[in-house]
């Protein structure tokens, strides 16, 4: 039985995976980052919670990283900070977790003979689209302290490939979505002011288009790229092909939730202007052609499948919808 590694397997996306590598005979390590609460995030009441060991610990020490790396087979390296509001008050926090982190964890699989490790990128590396659909030829552009922090992790991870033959893969999936996201996402926002009765909805930029993704696809990407060996050193997108605004996902969400709710611009959302990042859109053959995955959700599905956990009490009762997260 392979041995397997989950870096911020707390978060949205990773107790998913976390959840999903458990159906599929692995011993799952999950990390979980440290606090004093020894709270471990979202895989608090997951029915998998006996079937998995969880770490409390933080990537930014790479005593640490060697330490919970020993007898693993596959890492799957998702620890880091993500939101891009934050990004901009607290820059080398993003250094610290997303570059440091990701140099110790490459140092620590190196250093333990750790068979594969699928490095966790992001869409926003990409910038504003040059050209549609966005390949991974597509020029880089640090649109923001964040987008900057995870082209420097991916460019570290790479470099382990380069100069060590540290067996990485690049997953660079694009806007991902589902039940447990963070309410600073705006598919989240909606869902959650409007279940509590906003008659207003305050959102930033209506024109973004994103190509947006159902956890468990994503997830399922992640997966596929794991198991093959034609993956290695190779950066591929996760996406589908599908590219809506943010004003057409909230009209669809405001039809499956049957409201009529109206939608206000809220300055303090805005971002900057030469970092809001304006259009996504995924290229994903090269994932289809060396994996033969392809997305199973449809944006309709997935949304409705979201609207029906947020909304769930004692899942509405971890979002704060009136205030602003960053």
């Amino acid at each position: 039985m392979k041995t397997i590694l989950i870096t911020g397997a707390d978060g949205f996306i990773g107790s998913h995976l976390t959840e999903l590598l458990t159906t599929k005979n692995y011993k799952v390590k999950a990390l979980s980052q440290y606090n004093s609460f020894n709270n471990w995030g979202w895989l608090e009441g997951l029915s998998c919670l006996d079937d998995i060991e969880v770490i409390s610990g933080d990537v930014r020490d790479p005593h640490f990283c060697r330490h919970i790396t020993k007898g693993v087979d596959v890492i799957y390296h998702l620890s880091a900070l993500i939101a891009i509001p934050y990004s901009y008050v607290a820059p080398q926090s993003y250094i610290e977790t997303n570059v440091t982190g990701t140099l110790n964890i490459c140092q620590a699989a190196l250093d333990n003979n750790v068979q594969r490790v699928i490095h966790t990128s992001t869409s926003e590396v990409y910038g504003t689209a040059q050209y549609v659909p966005i390949d991974e030829n597509h020029p880089l552009q640090p649109q923001s302290p964040y987008s900057a922090s995870k082209i420097a992790a991916d460019a570290i991870a790479m470099s382990f490939f380069n100069s060590f033959d540290l067996p990485v893969t690049i997953a660079r999936p694009f806007n991902t979505y589902g039940p447990r996201q963070s309410a600073r996402a705006v598919i989240p926002t909606i869902i959650t002011q409007i279940a509590n009765g906003a008659k207003e909805i305050k959102l930033g930029d209506l024109t973004p288009t994103r190509d947006f993704n159902y956890v468990e696809d994503t997830n399922r990407g992640f997966i596929a790229l794991s198991q093959e060996d034609k993956t290695i050193g190779e950066t591929i997108n996760i996406g589908s092909n599908f590219e809506i605004s943010i004003a057409d996902t909230l009209n669809i969400i405001k039809d499956l939730m049957h409201s009529d709710v109206k939608f206000i611009t809220d300055q303090q959302r805005i971002r900057p202007e030469k970092s809001e990042v304006f259009r996504l859109w995924c290229d994903n053959t090269k994932i289809k052609n060396l994996t033969g995955y392809k997305p199973k959700v449809s944006i309709n599905e997935g949304l409705q499948k979201t609207i029906d956990w947020i909304t769930q009490p004692n899942n509405f009762k971890h979002y704060k919808s009136e205030i602003y997260n960053v």
